[in-house]
Order: C-alpha cells, then structure tokens, then sequence
C-alpha cells in the first residue's frame, strides 16, 4: 500500500464522528499493515499529518484529530485594538489576546491551540502561522517631533515595530505613501519599500492605497499585456464555423449609462404559452486560453473590483472593453443559454450552444425604464424594441412570482450611489435605484445561471457552483430573539428552516420603517455565499442547482464553466482523464475565486466607508434624520436615508444614565427609562467625521431644540458601478470592531 493511500486512510479514519483515539499497534492493526514497508510509510504519514496538525498525541501517545486535543484551523480576524478571533462554524469564537496571537496579522491562516478559561468565554493562543494573508503592505511617512520620518501602516491592527530596510533610497516628505513588502513577519518586522504611491493628499492616492492594501493591482504584468495586444479585435470567418448564426434576432444589452464590459445580451419573443428567453453570454474563453498568462492573471483577480471612481478588471480592458464586449452592431462569440418559459414562470425547455451574434441596440436601464413607464420620447426613439420591452417585463415578472412563491429571498438593502464632480469630489450621496428594468436583468441572469447548473450537474460535467448553504442554527436563534423584539414570531424549526419562512417573515415587515433594519438583520444571519465544485443549493435564491454564468468578462468561476461547456458540453469526445483532472482542480479555484471575491468585497466596502467619512467632513452641524441600525454597549449607530451610518455615543446622552441590555438590543435610562432600540427614528447633527478613521459621529437631536437643515443635494457624474444583474445574497463580514465603526452587509451577486 502507498503511502498516500495510508494517509488519506488514516484522514478518512479520524474524521469519522465515532474515532476513539488509537495507538500505533492498534493504527497498524486496523489499517491491516503488515510488512515492514508499510509500517515505515505509516509512520511517515503520521509525522506528516502530525506536522500539518491534522493529528495530535494524546498523553497515552495516541493519535486523535486535531480538535479532539484542542487545537483548531483557520483564518484570523484581527482588530485594531490588537486581540483577535478565530471563528469556527459549530463552536463558539476563539478569543486571542494581542500576546497570545504572537505576531499574526488579520487573515492569516493559523493554529490556534485552546487555552483554559476562567471567564466563561473561550481563549486560545496561536501555535504556527500556516499561510500569511499578504506579503505586501501600504503605509504613510509622517514627521515625528525630535525622531525624523516614521511609518504609519495603513492597517492599524498590526501593532508591532517596524523596521524599514532601504528607507533612505528613496526621496520622501511627511505624507509620502509607499508599498512595502514584507521581509520578515514578527516583532520587529522587516520591510522593504516596493513604490512610491504619490504623497496623501493626491487625487486617487486613497484609492489606490485601499486597492494595494487588498493586492489588487490596478495594473497588469508585462506579458499579460502582450498577450492582449495579440488578442484579434474582430471575428473572422472561421471562428463563426461550429457556431449558430444568431445575428437575425432582436437581441440588446441592458446596462448603466457608464458601463464599457457588456457581458450579456437578452431577447424574448412571445410563443404559445408562455416566452423563449434568450441569454447571450460573451464568449471569453474563446480568447483566454488555459493556463496562459491572460488565464493565470484572471485565476490571480478572481474578479473586477468596483470602486467609487474607476474599475479595476479582472481583464485588461482591450478584451474586457473590446472584443470581449458585446458592443452594438458588431459580430460577437457568445455562448448562449435559450429557455422556454411558461406563463407561470416555469423552465419547459432549454438549449445552451456556442452561437455568434450582433445586438441591435445598447440599451440602459434608464431608457427601457422611461419605454416601461410610458414616456413618449423613449417610446418613439425605440419604437421597434417596444413590443419586445413588454414581452420582457412580463416574462421577469412572471419568473419573479415563480421564485417568490418558491421561497427566493429578497434582500432590499439600500446600496450607495456616489455622485462626484469634475474634480472628483464627492458632491452627494444617494441610495442606488432599482427598478422594472434592473430587475428584468437580475431574473434573466438568475434563470440562465439555474439553467446551465442543473445542465451541468445532469451531465456530470466538472463545475464550479454557487453555494449558499442553510444559515446556521445558533445565528438564526439570535436572529429570532431580535424579531420577537419586535412582535413578530418566528415560525419553525431553525434546525430545519426553509427558505420561503424567513421570506414570508421579512414580507411581514414590509411597511415598517424597521424594514431595512430587519433585512440587514436577516442577511447577517445568513452564511457566506462562496464557489464549489459540489453542488449544496442555493439557499437564498431557494435553488437546488445554481452557478454563475453570466459574466465571464468579471468572474473567474463564470469563465471556468464556459471552459468547461466547451470541454464536455457539446458532443466533444470526452476524455476520462482530462475530466478527472478538471474536476481535481474545482477544488482550487473554488478556494481561491472565494478568497478574492472577498478581498474585492472588502476593498470596495472599504473605499466606500472611507469616502462616506470624507463627504461628512464638510457636513458638520447639519441635521438629518435616520433609523438606529445598530445598539451596543458604547452607544447606537444611525443610518440615514442615503446610507450613511455615524454613531450617537452614549456619553452624548447626557439627559440621564443609559444602561444597555443584550437581550433587548436597546439602551434603557436609568431615571428617565427612555429607550433607544433598533429600527426607531431619530433626528441626529453631524458633529464628528474622520477619513483617516472611517468614522462619524452624531450627537443626538432633541424635540423642537433645533430646527433641521438638511444636508443639501446635487446632481454631477456617477462613478462606476456594478451592474445590478443579481439579488443580494450574504457577503463575507470582517470581524472589525472599532470604537464607533461597523461592518454592514453589502448586497452581491448571487
């Protein structure tokens, strides 16, 4: 037997709940060894697993698994007081003091051995880094009185000493921001200056910062350029062949005013019974062969990242904006996904082929909003797509009602719209409309994602799907505490919840101006949506098969299933050991698309909180009103209307003692009992906001004490956005906890 058999025996052996911890001799026994040969590959497969902490020694020498003897595996939330977590799924969080984490930083992957307890909560100390989140760091030189230039890092949940190594190459002033790479983790830590990012106070800088702090590089490599350049920038005649000719359809793209990656493209023609819907999807495996260096730069990404004043692709844009897009009028690959739908919104039938197509116009969603609601001018400008318009509107509404009586969860939290000037400022802040067309968009894509996944699990073809599993016992029980607060009942088992019951439970609250409040409750109760070669169902979307194919110009997982359509879904002749050896790699792109998905969450989110803070500087002393989003010990959060979110500390609450009590979710007065609690409306002033921190602050508007100025408004350019062609769905939240900063959930794609 060889070795690699004995250790994913013994792999298999330990992880079965029944293990009873076992000694060599009895390993040996069991596992039926035997010759000499084999004991000796035994006993390396031990060592290595020991080594790895898939295993530890009991006192008695017996082998266990790793948790069995207190020791625990995975990623590091880290805060900038310095202590840290690691969460596990079905025990309670590991708290880490700022000695015990013993240099580890904020995503790194650890071992974390469980300590003795004397304060109920359950402490741990960190044994070995595994896997440091970054070897690239970004920080800010300032003039520190009587010790020259200092360093400041941008993270400021890393608390040890710094040491600079090529510091006086490079010619710096207070406020230069630099790329640093990391040498040496610990305390001290060794870092090397990588680039000058310009000095603080330069337009995009803060951007920019934000971006490299999460590696993602605004910029592409060398060779990865070339590759593009060399990337034809029209379709010749031979790659139409194998392909159907689509080019006599109607079809259009629907997208923000701004966008320049046209993905998808939609037609719908009414037929006896119901609609045939069809989904064009650019065609970009075509053009990014495997493993080449466009290939691995995409792997690298994982996705596009969307901030407030540019796009950062996931491929250059000569393929993301050109050849890759399904520019107007002009001949492009595509894969397409046709379905037949029923009235009731029902899949009859479907055909996924390669095809090829030229749309007939580039439509947004302003312009099929205004045909939708019947403004003149937009109906006459595309008098021709109007007929097929309200074929489309009819056809998502009949999908929506399709999968709302299903038990689909519709997440409505507000996302921000950032307005800047000509100069990049910002000038407003608004909530992000989403309408007919929006929506249109958002029920096509779904129904082409659900399609091709239950193709592709039919037909067993390797896949990466989109999982979002149940959400988890414990979190919906707190969930169910906070809605009881609010008298309504949870109804069911949160062992075995259904989808359509915490549906109907957020329908209930639909005219409750605690709504948003709830829906954000919901979502955080929610697990991580993530890609997986498995397909687990989509739980938000109440969907047994689900992936993402839709765009393939901004996700990597939609890319490697049009690569893998091509591979095995199309009458080629499938190869045994090729699929054996796809199917293998799922389970790395899965990690790794999960991993940037959440980096450009994070990034994006980051930005975002950022930004908020800098508009609220110039908004000191205006009043606005809000609803509390949030209670906790040191005070509650407000959420205004256009999303921003500032905290009402309690010491500002000079009109009595508060007392704060966890199981309401409220501050109580001790004289007064006058109580604050989520979902109420309050009038709030901004009196604090800080960029650097991404903080506000808000003091507390009494009655007829001041008369309100609200926080005026103006119209100028958006900056770019994601297309809005999918449902909110749970994203991955940060453990950051800071005086006065939250975390919210952001809606993403599904």
């Amino acid at each position: 037997m060889e070795q690699i058999d004995i250790k994913q025996q013994i792999e298999t052996m330990i992880a079965d709940e029944h293990y009873r911890p076992l000694s060599l001799a009895q390993l040996q026994e069991t596992l039926g060894l035997s010759t000499t040969e084999e004991f000796v590959a035994m006993n390396k497969a031990v060592n290595e697993l020991a080594e790895q902490y898939v295993i530890v020694f009991s006192q008695k020498g017996n082998l266990m698994p790793a948790r069995m003897g207190g020791y625990y595996q995975g990623a590091l939330s880290v805060n900038r007081k310095g202590f840290g977590f690691l969460d596990l799924e079905d025990e309670n969080s590991i708290h880490i003091t700022e000695a015990n984490l013993h240099g580890a930083m904020n995503g790194d992957v650890a071992i974390v051995k469980k300590l003795p307890s004397f304060y109920g909560s359950d402490e741990g100390e960190v044994i070995r880094v595994l896997q440091h989140k970054t070897n690239t760091l970004v920080g800010t030189f300032f003039t520190s009185v009587g010790k020259g230039l200092q360093l400041r890092l941008d993270d400021e949940r890393i608390k040890s000493r710094l040491i600079v190594k090529n510091w006086q190459a490079f010619k710096m002033v207070s406020g230069t921001k630099v790329l640093l790479k990391v040498l040496r983790y610990g305390d001290p830590m060794e870092l090397e200056i990588v680039q000058l990012l310009g000095h603080i106070d330069d337009p995009g800088v803060d951007i920019l910062s934000v971006l490299l702090e999460y590696d993602i590089d605004p910029q592409f490599p060398e060779e990865v350029m070339e590759q593009a350049q060399r990337t034809p920038s029209r379709v010749s005649p031979k790659e139409k062949e194998g392909r159907r000719d689509c080019t006599g359809k109607m079809i259009i793209t629907i997208d923000g005013e701004d966008s320049k990656d046209l993905d998808d493209a939609v037609c719908v023609e009414k037929i006896a019974g119901g609609y045939r819907l069809g989904v064009h999807i650019a065609d970009v495996s075509h053009y990014v062969p495997e493993n080449s260096p466009l290939d691995q730069e995409a792997l690298k990404r994982g996705t596009s990242t969307y901030v407030v004043d540019r796009v950062v692709p996931m491929l250059p844009h000569l393929l993301s904006n050109g050849i890759c897009s399904l520019n107007p009028k002009v001949l492009r690959l595509t894969l397409s996904c046709e379905m037949e739908i029923s009235e009731a919104g029902e899949i009859l039938n479907y055909e996924i082929f390669p095809s090829f197509i030229k749309t007939t116009e580039r439509m947004t969603y302003t312009a099929v909003n205004a045909i939708l609601e019947g403004e003149e001018e937009a109906c006459r400008k595309y008098k021709k797509l109007t007929e097929m318009i309200g074929w489309m509107r009819d056809c998502s509404r009949a999908i929506r009602k399709r999968r709302h009586e299903a038990g689909a969860i519709d997440f409505e939290t507000p996302e921000a719209k950032i307005i800047l000037n000509e100069q990049n400022k910002i000038e407003e802040i608004q909530v992000r409309e989403r309408k007919e067309a929006e929506m249109i968009i958002e029920d096509f894509m779904v129904t082409a994602n659900e399609c091709v996944a239950r193709h592709m699990k039919w037909f067993e073809i390797p896949a990466l799907y989109r999982v979002h599993e149940a959400p988890e016992p414990k979190k919906l029980r707190d969930f169910a505490k906070i809605v009881l607060l609010m008298g309504k009942r949870f109804k069911g088992s949160v062992e075995q919840i259904r989808p359509l019951q915490l549906q109907q439970l957020l329908d209930s609250f639909k005219d409750d101006p605690a709504y948003p409040v709830i829906s954000t409750m919901m979502l955080r109760s929610m697990q991580k949506a993530k890609y997986d070669p498995r397909c687990l169902g989509h739980f938000g979307l109440a969907l047994e098969e689900y992936t993402h194919f839709t765009s393939p110009i901004r996700r990597y997982p939609d890319l490697i299933v049009h690569r893998m359509l091509h591979k095995y879904g199309f009458g080629t002749a499938l190869d045994p050991e090729m699929m054996k050896q796809d199917e293998l790699k799922m389970e790395e792109y899965g990690k790794l698309t999960s991993e940037r998905e959440r980096a450009a969450i994070e990034a994006e989110r980051e930005v975002e909180d950022m930004k908020k803070a800098e508009y609220m500087e110039d908004q000191i002393g205006k009043i606005a009103e809000g609803v509390i989003s949030g209670v906790t010990k040191f005070g509650f959060f407000v959420e205004l209307e256009n999303t921003v979110e500032g905290l009402v500390h309690v010491q500002k609450l000079t009109d009595d003692y508060y007392h704060y009590d966890p199981d309401t979710l409220s501050l109580k007065g001790e004289r007064t009992k006058k109580i604050y609690r989520l979902g109420q409306r309050v009038k709030i002033k901004v009196t604090g906001a800080s960029k650097l921190h991404q903080e506000i602050d808000f003091d507390l508007v009494r009655p007829r004490k001041e008369k309100r100025e609200p926080i005026p408004a103006a119209k100028k350019k958006a900056g770019p956005r994601k297309e809005p062609s999918r449902p909110a769905e749970p994203a991955p939240i940060k453990n950051k906890r800071r005086r006065n900063r939250r975390r919210k959930p952001k809606p993403t794609q599904a």
